[in-house]
């Protein structure tokens, strides 16, 4: 062991040293620049960086770095070498980690329904408590906290004061995680996946631990103390960030040309559990009659995956990897701090800017055009409204369909199986078998030339936000749960948009730049979980006594704005998939 250890610091020094005679010769090279542009006579435009008036809409979105040949391939993936002296227990691999993700999965699915009715009893108790300190004659039917109907909190007070509490809800987590999630992910590429997997998990169970004793306790718990379990939860990633973070490892220990195929299986089991989850959940209750069983249930699952992660899965990032991204980190803090220039407060809210990342959807410089920068932001807010869409109209189905049909945890929980299996079914036959049809057998894989966002893409793209504004302009016209369940498998159609933008996304950058393209549409997620509950909970509060149906109008109208922008992304000829464009955050 010592031996590898000083074999890994000695690979670290010559990293070091390699990186400091690149930064000397760049700074050598610049400095010769700026002489001779000094020069009388000397045309400063060779020199500039940003090169936009060379690139029309004629050319390509992405231009060759000069050195690259045409056919050359791209440079091996090594990841797999640093591990291959070690025995097959040791060795990271997607397999280790994709049925621990499948069964936190389908706890994250199966809480859903019976958080949303435990806020709903306890809003409708805090209602009716209020009501009778402001009329002493007043009587009410007590709440039934044992799997009761609770006919008598199907009123628009009660129903507005859930909407209100679960926007607050999702307001302060989505915050909270916009805040820890770029910190957490930096933090998992110089300390491991696993230990940011376990932070997250910790979180979920501080967050649980509050809604079981809300279960266990609902007549004397204060409601306001579920927004704490949010922070708590927000604070350390959430369920969105866990996901994120297995990728990452699925992205360690995977070569670049099969992680579609992987993130494709993560992509199934994470709507698997999502459809498996309610209906378990469903019949947990109707069978014990206790919504806090299944919030016990929750935790078990988390201290089994914290155990199974901690104990048997093997980290995907080497020690040296680890190391060398500690160096880097405290080498760009400490030129910061002693090199740079004094700070003042503008360059404080600068390096606090937490949009920074949203840079690499506007890139400039060589190799850049306007018709490059128009698809990645059009393809961008697609993906943006989709997602936003989705979080927003979550909890507002499952209340409505209370409201009007008196659903019950069991009913919900039904409703939420049949839309997430329909949505699995498209992804993993619907969407494959139309790919099949019309571009036939995969290309080979020594053929890795990027074909750009092409007119099959955006015709995907384009159906599939139709097929969600259809559904939900169903959600709308619906007066019973039939038509309201097949609504939403008409509109589970549109899952397939997802993966499709993800990889048009991907297809107008060089592979070296996916992690941050991918960082940027999570932070605009991220953004997207905070607005759109938000503004639809905020909706349905205030339509709910008058027209509930107001906030599906809503929603099928933002489906149908995002549908017109996707026709502002354009199809474009083949592209080169090693480029060397330097982004406008560099």
């Amino acid at each position: 062991m010592e031996s590898s250890d000083g074999a890994i610091e000695a690979e670290i020094q010559l990293d070091g040293q390699a990186l400091e005679q690149e930064q000397s010769r760049r700074k050598e090279s610049a400095g010769k620049k700026n002489a001779e542009i000094a020069q009388p006579g000397v045309s400063k435009s060779i020199y500039r960086d940003d090169r936009e008036d060379a690139v029309d809409e004629e050319s390509p979105l992405l231009a060759r770095e000069q050195h690259d040949e045409p056919d050359s391939p791209p440079p091996p993936w090594l990841e797999e070498d640093e591990f291959a002296h070690l025995p097959w227990h040791k060795r990271p691999s997607i397999f280790w980690i994709i049925a621990p993700f499948f069964l936190v999965a389908c706890a994250f699915g199966g809480i859903i329904t019976p958080k949303i009715n435990l806020i709903l009893e306890l809003v409708c108790q805090k209602y009716f408590q209020e009501r009778m300190l402001l009329d002493p004659g007043f009587t009410m039917v007590p709440v039934d906290f044992r799997g009761g109907e609770n006919d008598q909190c199907r009123i628009p007070e009660v129903q507005s004061g859930v909407s209100m509490m679960m926007l607050w809800i999702g307001v302060l987590s989505g915050v909270a995680a916009a805040a820890s999630s770029p910190k957490l992910g930096a933090l998992s590429d110089r300390y491991g996946r696993k230990i940011v997997l376990i932070m997250t998990s910790f979180g979920m169970i501080g967050s649980e631990a509050i809604y079981i004793c809300a279960a266990t306790w609902p007549e004397t718990f204060p409601v306001y103390l579920l927004l704490l379990a949010a922070v708590i939860d927000g604070l350390t990633g959430s369920f969105i960030l866990a996901g994120a973070i297995v990728n990452a490892y699925a992205a360690d220990c995977t070569p670049p040309a099969r992680r579609n195929i992987v993130f494709a299986w993560f992509h199934a089991c994470l709507f698997t559990g999502i459809a498996i989850g309610p209906i378990l959940a469903g019949y947990i209750v109707k069978a014990t009659g206790q919504i806090v069983v299944v919030f016990w249930i929750l935790t078990g699952v988390h201290f089994v995956f914290i155990a199974f992660i901690a104990l048997a899965v093997p980290e995907s990032l080497s020690k040296k990897r680890q190391m060398i991204a500690r160096e880097k980190h405290e080498s760009a803090v400490s030129s910061y701090s002693h090199d740079g220039p004094p700070s003042d407060w503008i360059d404080t809210l600068r390096a606090m800017n937490p949009f920074e990342p949203l840079k690499v959807l506007w890139p400039t410089g060589p190799g850049s055009s306007t018709a490059l920068r128009r698809n990645l932001f059009f393809l961008a807010a697609v993906d943006t409204i989709c997602f936003g869409v989705a979080m927003g109209s979550m909890v507002v189905v499952i209340a409505y369909s209370n409201y009007m049909f008196g659903w019950t945890t069991f009913e919900s929980g039904r409703f939420l199986t049949i839309v997430n299996s329909s949505r699995v079914f498209c992804l993993l036959v619907i969407l494959p078998t139309i790919t099949r049809l019309v571009r036939g057998r995969p290309a080979k894989t020594g053929l890795r030339k990027s074909t750009g966002c092409d007119s099959f893409d955006l015709s995907v793209v384009r159906a599939a936000v139709f097929m969600d504004t259809l559904g939900y302009v169903g959600f709308s016209l619906a007066r019973s749960g039939g038509v309201l369940t097949l609504a939403g498998a008409v509109a589970a159609v549109g899952g397939i948009a997802s993966p499709t933008l993800q990889s048009s996304l991907t297809k107008h950058i060089p592979a070296d730049r996916t992690g941050q393209l991918l960082g940027a549409t999570s932070l605009l997620h991220a953004v997207a979980r905070v607005i759109a509950p938000a503004v639809f909970n905020g909706i349905y509060a205030g339509t709910v006594k008058n027209f509930p149906q107001t906030v599906f109008v809503c929603l099928a109208s933002t489906f149908g704005l995002a549908f017109l922008i996707s026709w502002f992304v354009k199809p474009h000829g083949k592209l080169l998939a090693h480029v060397n464009v330097w982004m406008a955050s560099r």
